[in-house]
């Protein structure tokens, strides 16, 4: 629209490397007027949110050198309103986003960024540019809540007690829509960051399970997954894998194998599958 300009310019932009004054276009660096205006500044108003870019008009003479102009009349307004940034995670390229997608649409979130990688990755660059976003909007003075269909789509761990912190530090909230953290989460607030801390204990617990199970099982003869292959360490590593939505072929190119004549080698699917479904028949799952 003609008038889309004068709607940005209606707010401060909120970008410390521009930081221009209401009325005024964006500008670069080197203080000459940008070509567009800045992300952080066009997603304030709502009609432009799901804009990918907003373009300075001719008469701001974009590539000119920068002046200031009037300030409109409403100028100095803080912005109100309360944005809502959606993530869905799938953990492998098989599995369907369309739950996630559906639930967070069925909740009213339009923004949302999705991806397909695991929750071991390093680097999940699009929950990176929906935590960018959410910090930068948080920084202009709008509400902003982060929504995910279930924790588990963030992480676990010291993954999700990390992501808490930034969120705290950025005054950024959290809801999850459904699972053991369902609903709003205040980022100062307590009950989430004991809930993230113990989440972190997730794999020790299974592990202790595991090997309580084990000794049940050898008081009546039985023997796990083979001893030549299996052990307490690699079947909690595969249940931790487990619990992370991985195929039994990815769950076995993680695994390897200490003792007996496969040393050093991985174990077949078939043999991780065995391996699970004994376990999970031991402690009665």
């Amino acid at each position: 629209m003609s008038d889309d300009f004068k709607r940005v310019e209606a707010n401060d932009c909120p970008m410390s490397t521009c930081a221009v004054p209401a009325g005024s276009p964006c500008r670069t660096g080197k203080n000459k007027v940008a070509a567009q205006y800045h992300t952080v500044r066009f997603r304030l108003v709502p009609q432009l949110a799901m804009a990918l870019n907003v373009s300075i008009p001719a008469v701001r003479k974009p590539g000119a050198v920068w002046t200031e102009l009037p300030r409109p009349v409403n100028a100095g307004v803080e912005p109100v309103g309360h944005v809502r940034i959606g993530y869905a995670r799938a953990s492998t390229a098989r599995q369907s986003l369309d739950a996630q997608l559906d639930s967070l649409a069925g909740a009213g979130v339009t923004r949302v960024f999705s991806e397909k990688i695991s929750t071991r990755a390093t680097t999940r660059p699009e929950l990176d540019k929906a935590v960018a976003l959410a910090g930068e909007l948080r920084a202009s003075g709008v509400r902003v809540t982060l929504v995910v269909h279930e924790h588990k789509r963030l992480g676990r761990g010291i993954e999700l007690a990390t992501l808490t912190e930034g969120s705290k530090a950025s005054d950024v909230g959290l809801e999850f829509l459904t699972g053991e953290l369902q609903g709003s989460h205040d980022p100062s607030g307590i009950v989430f960051t004991v809930l993230a801390a113990l989440s972190g204990s997730e794999r020790e617990y299974i592990r202790d399970r595991t090997l309580e199970g084990h000794e049940s099982a050898r008081t009546r003869g039985k023997t796990i997954g083979g001893a030549s292959v299996a052990d307490p360490d690699m079947l909690a590593m595969a249940l931790h894998l487990r619990e992370q939505e991985l195929s039994l072929r990815d769950i076995a190119a993680r695994l390897v194998i200490t003792t007996g004549k496969k040393k050093g080698q991985h174990p077949s699917p078939a043999t991780v599958m065995r391996m699970l479904r004994e376990h999970d028949e031991t402690v009665g799952i």
